[in-house]
């Protein structure tokens, strides 16, 4: 199979490594490396440099759609896979763009405000929280995402089948002052999009839609739903892999795609600025996680919309890159960093290989 992106009319120039700067010798081992290690499971790998689409390359593996098996699925460049947790960064861009419109010009607006609805909820400690909070991670409600969505204990998967998500999540106790803890939080993402649709008039589907979406030439979508009918902020996209993509180049873009500005450079900004110390070694901006790789002895720092199963979509302003990696591996989650690591190096040393020849 080839590994040459083919021009599909779909907003994207197609382009050769070579021509964008990068050494192809070492990108094409990087098929053969993952079609010798099927426990990866890796379904695509694309990547777009200099605002061009380079590489392109699809695998057959076992797969799910929402936790639905799928069975062994051979991917192609118009099938839609679950982004599952990038959902969350698409979430802050829409945010992005409603402030801009003049909504939620607030972000340390109380959160409680927008639902008075839940004022049952309302502690004089939960007064505390706020849009920016939710943002960050940092609400500092109980949650627990940490042990994995098959256990029932999982709080994702609680406000998932819970009659109603939204109180759910307000309904936590309060753990940690807000703004002081990052604790990861999908009821925070469901909150912020409630939050827009609330102040916009529209829900966060059709916000999606006008503010991203059809700027950006994206018409083939699936939405999970919880029970009462609203879209699953949380993680439940389904995009093909080059729309993804897309997603990854109007960041890098500093918000604009081919020179339309979707959501101000301002927001961008901020939403790759570390606001808070993340998981592990990572930091935390607005619903991107930021982070950083040495390859050949350069440190490589990045930006990324991170999913379970190996979902991973990273930004790499200093190499003019976007890489999406899409995977299957739901129940082998220590390989799932490991993957996307390992071709987010190779295009970053294939990036500095190209550099030191033409030195």
């Amino acid at each position: 199979m080839d590994d040459s992106p083919t021009d599909l009319h779909d907003g994207w120039n197609v382009s050769s490594p070579e021509a964008q700067g990068l050494d192809a010798s070492i990108l094409r081992g990087l098929a053969t490396q993952f079609e010798a290690w099927p426990e990866a499971n890796v379904h695509a790998v694309l990547m777009a440099r200099n605002g061009t689409l380079v590489y392109e390359r699809y695998f057959t593996g076992e797969d799910r759609a929402w936790a639905t098996p799928l069975g062994r699925v051979t991917y192609d460049a118009t099938m839609k896979h679950d982004i599952r947790s990038i959902t969350k960064s698409v979430v802050s861009l829409v945010v992005g763009a409603v402030r801009a419109r003049g909504g939620l010009r607030d972000l340390e607006a109380p959160v409680f405000s927008f639902f008075p609805e839940y004022t049952d909820l309302w502690t004089a400690e939960k007064a505390a929280l706020t849009v920016r909070h939710l943002l960050t991670m940092a609400t500092g409600l109980a949650w627990n995402e940490e042990i994995p969505y098959s256990n029932p204990a999982n709080s994702e998967r609680q406000m998932l089948a819970a009659a109603d998500p939204l109180r759910y999540v307000l309904a936590q106790p309060l753990v940690q002052p807000p703004g002081h803890v990052y604790n990861y939080n999908g009821g925070a993402t469901a909150l912020l999009a409630a939050i827009v649709a609330k102040v916009s008039g529209d829900p966060i589907e059709a916000l999606t839609a006008r503010e991203v979406w059809q700027p950006l030439g994206i018409a083939d979508f699936d939405w999970m739903r919880y029970a009462t009918g609203m879209a699953n902020a949380a993680s439940g996209l389904r995009l093909r892999p080059r729309d993804l993509a897309k997603i990854g180049q109007l960041v890098l873009g500093r918000g604009a795609w081919h020179s339309r500005q979707v959501v101000p450079t301002s927001w961008v900004a901020e939403s790759l600025t570390p606001q808070i110390n993340g998981a592990g070694l990572y930091f935390y901006g607005f619903q991107w996680w930021l982070g950083r790789s040495l390859v050949e002895r350069r440190e490589v720092t990045w930006a990324a919309g991170v999913g379970w199963g190996g979902q991973r979509l990273f930004i790499v302003p200093s190499l003019d890159l976007v890489v999406v990696v899409l995977a299957g591996l739901y129940e082998n989650p220590a390989l799932q960093p490991v993957v996307g690591e390992v071709v987010l190096r190779r295009y970053a040393l294939a990036s500095a290989m190209a550099a030191q020849a033409a030195h």
